[in-house]
Formats: structure tokens, sequence, C-alpha cells
């Protein structure tokens, strides 16, 4: 079974399976550490969203810089088909034996509230990290990877980051400084947590380009 799997169309799926955990369960946050009495938090998103730069990087690489921005483009589609459904979900009457219409609401609009955050988020990060990619990539003439795929990422991942959590987030029935301080402290230990699993998935980066570059030539894809 495996075998039949094209290599590129597996990879594109877990982008996108990736895209849709994020979306559908991101919303929650969970304590990380309380430093100086200053509790940190991060969204469960954490574990998923470093992998769809991973994933983006060793599609760059391989296949060039408009292909990876054919798959963001696909990616933000979905996030917009996500946000209509979701929508159109919650809008649609309930039968008698559903009784969690209040709980179900909740939930998926704040998921589609997550997907505005992430349409604006992926639109800004995704070209900046594709541009700085092959930014480098030109420069260091195709070498020293590791750095291409971590430079790119910590930047990119720092604007996806506060994009990201100001929209999704942001509380108007709160104080603009009780949003400034939430913020900050979801921020800044979400996008130093990536940073950290961008560097510890450095070498999915190589192994993943050393994947598709080992492609059956009459295979097509």
């Amino acid at each position: 079974m495996f075998k039949k799997i094209n290599k590129l169309d597996f990879l594109v799926a877990c982008y996108i399976a990736c895209l849709f955990i994020a979306e559908i369960l991101g919303s929650k946050t969970f304590p990380l550490i309380k430093i100086f009495g200053y509790q940190f938090t991060a969204s469960v998103g954490i574990f998923v969203f470093p992998l769809l730069f991973t994933i983006n990087d060793i599609i760059s690489e391989v296949y060039g810089k408009d292909r990876a921005k054919s798959v963001l483009y696909s990616s933000l589609i979905m996030i917009v088909f996500l946000f209509l459904f979701s929508l159109f979900a919650v809008s649609l009457p309930v039968s008698d034996r559903f009784h969690y219409r209040d709980a179900y609401d909740i939930i998926f609009m704040k998921s589609a509230r997550i997907c505005i955050a992430s349409l604006s988020a992926f639109i800004i990060s995704g070209f900046i990290d594709i541009h700085i990619f092959h930014k480098l990539k030109n420069k260091l003439k195709g070498k020293m990877l590791w750095f291409r795929n971590n430079a790119s990422n910590i930047l990119s991942q720092f604007i996806d980051t506060t994009v990201f959590m100001t929209i999704a987030f942001y509380a108007s029935n709160e104080a603009l400084v009780d949003n400034i301080n939430f913020l900050i402290g979801i921020i800044i230990p979400y996008w130093l947590l990536k940073c950290l699993m961008s560097i510890i998935e450095t070498p999915l980066v190589y192994l993943g380009v050393k994947w598709i570059k080992y492609y059956p030539k009459n295979h097509n894809g």
C-alpha cells in the first residue's frame, strides 16, 4: 500500500491534516511554565505548526518556489472552505436528539475565528518563509540547508505567531493592558517553542529532501 503512495501527495496531505488540526483544536491553551509569578501558556497547535514550516521547506527545496506557493495557496483555500462550512454548520437547525447546540456553536464559531486568524497569519508568514528560504538558497548556492530552514522559520514563525495570536485571542471585553499581558504571555513562549522545535526537526528536513529525491523516475507527480 505504501509503495503506491505518491510522496508529494503524502506531504501535502500531512500539511493539510496539520493545518486542520491546528484550526479545529488550536483554540485551546495550556500552561507551560511559571517564571517570577508570570504564567506562560501555549496553544495546543504548537505540536503541529512547526511541521507545516518543515514540510513547506522540504517542498521548496526539492520542487522550487512555485510549487511551495501553490501548496500555500491551496491551503489558504482550504482554510476559507473550513471557515465557510463552520458558518454553514452552525446556522443549521438541530434535531431533537442533539443536546449540545451551545457547546457546538461555541467551539466551531471559535474555529471560524481561528480560520480568520490563520488566513491573515498564513498569507503574511507563508510568503515571507518562502521568500527568505529561496533568497538564502540563491546566496548560499543551495548549501547550508539547516541554516536556510531555521533562519526562514524563526523569522516567519514570529510573524505568524504574533498575527495569529492577536487575531485569535484578543478579547474585546478585556482591558487593553490585560490583552497585551496575555498576548505576550502566549506569543513569546509559543514562538520560542516553535524555534526550538524547528531546530529539533531540522533532521526531518534533510530526511524529507532525501526521501523525495529518491523518487522513482517513472513515477508521476
